[in-house]
């Protein structure tokens, strides 16, 4: 697990940042019903940002991260990853989730990525579309927020917090590091010092793999910092929390039109 329940996005809040929030129960190309929480900026910059969580989906977590995204100007919608095991009804603390990650394919996460960046790019009344759309992914999201790069979304760019890089997952997606030749965006890695999941030669590896390839990248390790440091809660890595958050933003708004 990333984060215990109670845990909160490193992130102040900014007051009468975003103008609205709203649970949506999105569809895929396959017939897929699933959950997602989207949230609208109040003084848009013209981006907008699909979460993609960790194993347990759509959680309290991402919710407030996407109020946090609105209030820093960019419209945010955050998905889950378990309507076709467990719905689209929201779920509680007690709800087991990992007999529903075993159950995930890169196929029908792709698909549903793909619906969920279509609702980001969909017309909103008299309210323009943003028009630079990014993914950024955390843990099991990061992994997948790479491999996003891979399907053709003309994104503006995707963002990974300590996504695995290299060998086999809980499912069938693919090796973020086997695929370099494939991304089509630029990309964000950030990663722990620490982490004993990803180790420095695989991050060595997707920094030169990403150059070699001329992908446009940036490839940030924060010494001492362990797997899922990004987290409220860990009081001692607030200054890689705060480094990693403005590192996103300064991303952001270098690549929106």
């Amino acid at each position: 697990m990333c984060f215990d329940y109670d845990s909160h996005p490193p992130i102040a809040p900014i007051a009468g940042g975003a103008i609205d929030s709203m649970l949506l129960v999105l569809t895929a190309a396959d017939h897929n019903r699933f959950a997602a929480f989207r949230t609208r900026a109040a003084q848009p910059i013209g981006a907008g940002i699909v979460i993609l969580p960790d194993v347990r989906g759509l959680h309290p977590y991402y919710e407030e991260l996407a109020l946090r995204f609105a209030e820093n100007g960019v419209d945010a919608l955050a998905l889950d990853w378990f309507g076709r095991t467990a719905g689209a009804e929201p779920r509680g603390e007690g709800f087991d989730h990992m007999p529903h990650v075993t159950q995930t394919t890169w196929s029908g996460i792709s698909t549903d990525i793909t619906a969920a960046v279509d609702e980001m790019r969909a017309p909103d009344g008299d309210r323009p579309a943003p028009g630079s759309v990014f993914t950024i992914g955390f843990c099991m999201g990061g992994r997948m927020s790479f491999l996003t790069a891979t399907l053709g979304l003309r994104l503006a760019g995707v963002i990974g917090l300590y996504g695995t890089l290299g060998g086999a997952w809980r499912n069938d997606a693919p090796e973020p590091l086997q695929l370099l030749d494939r991304f089509d965006s630029p990309v964000l890695g950030l990663f722990g010092g620490a982490d004993t999941v990803i180790t420095a030669d695989q991050v060595a590896a997707f920094d030169a793999g990403l150059g070699a390839a001329g992908v446009d990248h940036r490839v940030v390790t924060y010494p001492g910092a362990p797997h899922s440091f990004f987290d409220r809660k860990a009081e001692e890595f607030a200054d890689a929390s705060a480094a990693a958050w403005q590192e996103i933003l300064d991303f952001i708004r270098s690549h929106s039109g």
